[in-house]
């Protein structure tokens, strides 16, 4: 056991649920828009924790559910066609057409887009469609328990509200969707006591009586559907935002409903908090509805990183995912766990190896859902990492006018300890890398590298808007420009390493008679077009000495 969140959640579940054959892990969304990166949070909780039962021995069935067969309310301001899904408000959510064209409905594209995306992140549930489990009448049995029970349920629902909020008047655990216009704007107007369910439709007038043995438009609400729905699925372990976990909200009355009700107790569950993000991607804009999706982390995190955001991060603990230059920081933290896993840097103590250890071990995408482990990677042949911190390669990649395979060509070249089994890792990073650049960098992080010597107004060849202009430079700075390209670039191969070509840096700046600042800002000036830029030593280091040469040549 490790003090790790997902093997505490995991052995919980043992103790309390007791040794089994097989334990049920849950969790489920309505596709009523995007499903950003808030609710894949739910998604990858659940899979830490199967991850770490699995790794105990245990059978695991882990079910992801769809709740698309609730209700069309509104159009989230970030859909196309806007007045043409207004037609469907009320339907049914798999009842409203796709508006892109995509897919066979408005539910079904957003539940595309996800299914697509969670196998590159190591996640494989199994998906259930509620729409098709309802319109099957596969729940008719929890249907009838429901009205049963329905005074029961309703003394439930009231426990928690203050005399304002209690129910009023008649009250029923079900909706139906109209048999003729498919709208959820109907009346029970009586049950039977068996089968037969009687409504009337405030829509289009439509009045019947079902059999809810058969019939596809009788659901259960929410309060009564999730807990049934446990039952009948014998859940274990499902956790909730927490929003549902505030006294008195979904989850409380979920617990006396299941058991109460449908005689199951209540599976084990933790609150998750919410998730922020910071310097939102190219030209999206909250105030449009625009929301962060997991495609869109995947763009700057690579799988393992995306992964390393929640297994470092206990659930109940919010936090923030960051486009922005926080990027080169995470990027860092992720490699620095990486290093002290593989023993390649020491931890403070066992604890702290342990724990870093475990976080790498559960940030590995693994296949078909299982952990993987490192003492199981060492053993298949795996070997310590080699890494390229995610600025340099961000650097290089720049140096490289954007072109991936140049930029791992010239690495590749230049460092010995680079083996082919590295490239495919690297190249999915540098990948994360060039979209990061083009797409979120501040603009003070870009540059391009010159081909002649530029005048005032000539831009630097920057990669987005606002770009800044090269400035002439002074005689002072291209004497400066000058001894810099006759004392160090001309030998820049002698350098075995940054420090000492700094020296050498500084030497150069000491000759001319100025400090290491102005000659940073000449250099930059004169490589890049802008007052600053890369630390120069590695920066110069890391160019082809003949091109360094030939944008130096006429000064």
């Amino acid at each position: 056991m490790t003090n790790h969140w997902a093997d505490e959640a995991a052995a919980k579940i043992i103790f309390e649920k007791g040794e089994k054959e097989l334990y049920t892990c849950a969790s489920g969304i309505t596709p009523s828009g995007t499903v950003h990166i808030g609710n894949f949070r739910e998604i990858i909780s659940v899979d830490l924790v199967v991850r770490a039962l699995r790794d105990m021995g245990k059978n695991v069935r882990f079910i992801y559910s769809w709740d698309d067969y609730d209700v069309f309310r509104k159009v989230p301001a970030n859909m196309p066609k806007q007045d043409e899904l207004k037609n469907y408000l009320r339907f049914p959510i798999t009842m409203v057409p796709d508006p892109w064209d995509r897919d066979s409905s408005y539910a079904r594209h957003h539940e595309v887009d996800v299914e697509s995306q969670l196998p590159h992140v190591g996640i494989f549930p199994e998906f259930l469609y509620q729409a098709d489990r309802y319109k099957s009448s596969q729940y008719a049995k929890g249907i009838r328990r429901a009205l049963e029970k329905r005074d029961v349920l309703k003394s439930i629902l009231d426990k928690y509200r203050d005399d304002e909020h209690k129910i009023q008047g008649e009250w029923w655990p079900v909706s139906v969707f109209c048999e003729k216009c498919n709208k959820d704007k109907t009346e029970i107007e009586g049950w039977d006591g068996d089968w037969g369910l009687s409504y009337k439709c405030n829509s289009c007038g439509n009045a019947e009586k079902l059999d809810i043995k058969t019939s596809k438009g009788v659901k259960l609400s929410w309060r009564v559907d999730w807990p049934m729905r446990w039952e009948y699925e014998k859940v274990d372990f499902e956790p909730a935002g927490k929003d549902h976990h505030s006294q008195g909200g979904s989850f409380d009355t979920a617990k006396h409903v299941c058991k109460d009700v449908y005689n199951w107790d209540a599976p084990i569950s933790f609150r998750y908090d919410f998730i922020g993000t910071k310097g939102l991607p190219g030209k999206m804009s909250s105030s449009k509805g625009d929301v962060i999706d997991l495609s869109q982390v995947l763009n700057v995190y690579t799988p393992e990183l995306t992964r390393y955001l929640f297994a470092g991060t206990r659930p109940n603990t919010e936090f923030t995912i960051s486009f922005d230059l926080d990027v080169i920081k995470i990027y860092e933290d992720y490699d620095k766990t990486e290093r002290i896993a593989w023993k390649m840097e020491n931890a403070k103590d066992d604890a702290a190896y342990q724990k870093e250890k475990r976080i790498y071990e559960f940030s590995q995408v693994g296949a078909d859902g299982k952990l993987t482990r490192l003492e199981d990677m060492i053993s298949q042949g795996m070997h310590a990492p080699h890494q390229i911190p995610f600025r340099h390669l961000c650097n290089l990649i720049q140096i490289a006018d954007m072109d991936i395979d140049k930029a791992l060509g010239d690495l590749a070249a230049n460092d010995s300890n680079l083996k082919p089994q590295h490239l495919i890792s690297l190249k999915a990073k540098a990948k994360c890398a060039k979209y990061w650049i083009e797409n979120c960098a501040p603009e003070d992080f870009r540059f391009r590298l010159k081909g002649e010597v530029h005048t005032e107004a000539q831009k630097h060849g920057g990669h987005g808007e606002g770009e800044s202009f090269s400035r002439l430079l002074s005689d002072t700075e291209k004497n400066v420009i000058r001894i810099l390209r006759d004392d160090v670039i001309s030998r820049i191969e002698e350098f075995a390493d940054d420090k000492v070509c700094s020296t050498a840096i500084y030497a150069a700046a000491e000759k001319a008679g100025v400090d290491g600042k102005a000659l940073y800002c000449a250099a930059y000036q004169a490589l890049i077009g802008k007052e600053q830029g890369p630390r120069l030593a590695g920066f110069v280091r890391s160019i082809n000495k003949e091109r360094l040469l030939s944008i130096l040549k006429d000064y």
